[in-house]
């Protein structure tokens, strides 16, 4: 819960680069170094990107080739969860702060007060979403570094949502439990309940927001120019880190939970499970590393992956996860 007394000062910063692999980099850098006692408020835009949570397989959730061919940015962030498309119609936010200043409702509350100045109200949704008019136009996700935490999503304002749905290949299982028809029908842009509405408009009214949620004018800050933000961007921008590992295995399974979607590609030898690679869109950005870890080297037998699994966070639907086998 959000400490009055603890909070000693408020940060903003506006991104003046549209590269993904910039912006997400000057984010971690502002996240890892952090001081106590600081909330801090970044925006930024990104130029034709699609951007994959951490544990995605990016191959199966866009249309890469078309993507690229249209000068495209291909990207993955830090955090969990799905698969999103930015364009400099689209505005991305920022909230960072340490563990004990960390409000999930009170950082979204300075979204929904900047959308009611345009006469838009919103309402929160399952784990990561907010709406207006029963569409979503922001999907929110989380990442920790040490002791602080950042909490960041996107603003659809007047995007481009043809190209979102030709470059976002949804899975069909999230497509039926949403009980939805395409990517398309799913979101929403704001100009439509806001005529005019801007990405630069909005920038100042999240500032004034920003403001009277906490309660203290932010002090504008420029981004770090030492070399940090530029070191971390390679990483970002290498195709180790966009692509990650996707090798090809013989037998998988998938399965769609509340919680999100979860795929197991795994092979069998000597009855034990020698390799898999998780991939999901959970919010919980360790999972599939954990499940990952459980199960290498373990008999393929029902018995053995209830118990591997029953530790792990869902552990009784992971265990659901091979029962059709």
């Amino acid at each position: 819960m959000y400490n009055e007394t603890v909070m000693k000062k408020n940060m903003f910063y506006l991104s003046k680069s549209n590269s993904p692999y910039y912006n997400l980099a000057a984010e971690e850098v502002l996240t890892r170094d952090l001081l106590p006692g600081t909330m801090v408020m970044f925006l930024w835009q990104n130029r034709d990107t699609v951007v994959f949570g951490k544990n995605q397989n990016c191959f199966s959730e866009c249309n890469i080739p078309a993507l690229i061919a249209d000068g495209g940015f291909p990207a993955r962030r830090l955090s969990g969860g799905g698969t999103v498309f930015h364009d400099l119609n689209n505005l991305c936010f920022s909230f960072i702060s340490d563990e004990a200043d960390h409000d999930v409702s009170k950082q979204l509350s300075v979204i929904s007060d900047a959308c009611r100045a345009f006469g838009i109200e919103t309402v929160s949704s399952g784990r990561n979403d907010l709406l207006v008019g029963g569409s979503k136009f922001s999907g929110n996700a989380f990442y920790r570094i040490g002791n602080n935490l950042c909490h960041h999503g996107t603003l659809l304002i007047s995007s481009d949502l043809a190209r979102l749905g030709k470059y976002l290949t949804v899975s069909e299982s999230k497509l039926k439990a949403k009980g939805i028809a395409s990517v398309r029908s799913r979101v929403c842009n704001l100009c439509e309940y806001s005529p005019g509405l801007t990405p630069g408009k909005m920038v100042e009214a999240l500032v004034r927001s920003f403001e009277k949620i906490y309660g203290m004018s932010p002090a504008i800050k420029e981004l770090p120019t030492d070399g940090r933000i530029e070191e971390r961007e390679r990483v970002f921008a290498s195709p180790e880190w966009i692509y990650g590992r996707n090798p090809a295995f013989a037998d998988s399974v998938s399965r769609r939970f509340p919680w999100g979607e979860v795929t197991v590609g795994f092979k069998v030898d000597g009855g034990r499970i020698s390799d898999c690679r998780v991939t999901t869109d959970a919010i919980e950005t360790e999972l599939a590393e954990e499940l990952e870890g459980v199960l290498k080297g373990i008999l393929f037998a029902p018995e053995e992956i209830s118990e591997a699994v029953s530790g792990l966070s869902h552990g009784d639907d992971l265990a659901r996860l091979f029962s059709d086998i």
